[in-house]
């Protein structure tokens, strides 16, 4: 999947909100969105090699530009969490486990809810999917929610809730960079979360994670990494 460029790079000044990040850009101070509202504390430090794109010229923005990715250790990290959506949408077919699969419906409203999309696989089942957006990897453990999300909890329960309906459902969590060996959820972080998926998997819904291959022009399918879902202490 291409990635709309060319971006600039500076660096991470400092966060005074969720969505705003000040940036060092070419030694002029900049106030740049940031896509992702996830606590990124272990990424985004004073100093780090950040990644802007420009706002277009024509564009009503109140910022010039968004901070799309950030370098840790020489890993390039998507911090765009637009592209696994976008990902499943234009390139699914790359994905080994989609492969011969197609795009029913994006954005799909269920009761209060909206489920990312439903696919169909190549026996013809309509698959109810929902797409998770994962940057937190530590020593090869990539690890999601890093910040509590009750959206999240809903959307796991509702899929347990149409597994247990008959139908077949789905949870992907993208992985924005390439260096994690294994996925669980951040049981400390948020445990509501956490539960949700464990149960999730238990009734039946089938859950995948997979890195990717990140660089300053695209997005590819790197590796499906094994899951560890298990509670703590069990």
């Amino acid at each position: 999947m291409k990635i709309a460029g060319p971006l600039k790079k500076g660096k991470f000044i400092s966060r005074p909100n969720r969505f705003i990040t000040h940036i060092d850009l070419n030694g002029e101070k900049v106030i740049s969105h940031l896509p992702d509202p996830g606590r990124l504390q272990e990424l985004l430090i004073p100093g780090a090699i950040v990644w802007l794109r420009p706002a277009l010229k024509d564009s009503n923005r109140k910022t010039r530009y968004s901070t799309l990715m950030v370098e840790k250790e020489g890993v390039l990290i998507s911090l765009d969490t637009t592209l696994p959506n976008r990902f499943i949408r234009e390139d699914f077919d790359f994905i080994p486990f989609l492969k011969g699969w197609c795009l029913v419906r994006s954005e799909y409203k269920i009761g209060n809810h909206r489920i990312d999309f439903i696919l169909k696989d190549t026996q013809g089942n309509e698959i109810y999917t929902e797409v998770k957006s994962v940057t937190f990897v530590e020593k090869g453990i990539a690890q999601f929610p890093d910040a509590v999300t009750a959206r999240g909890k809903q959307h796991a329960e509702l899929l347990t809730s149409l597994k247990n309906e008959g139908k077949k459902t789905m949870i992907i969590f993208i992985c924005q960079r390439p260096d994690a060996n294994i996925f669980q959820p951040m049981w400390d972080r948020d445990p509501a979360f956490s539960h949700a998926l464990f149960n999730a998997q238990q009734a039946g819904v089938d859950i995948k994670c997979f890195t990717t291959n990140v660089s300053l022009k695209e997005m590819t399918f790197c590796s499906e990494i094994p899951l560890n879902l298990t509670p703590p202490n069990e």
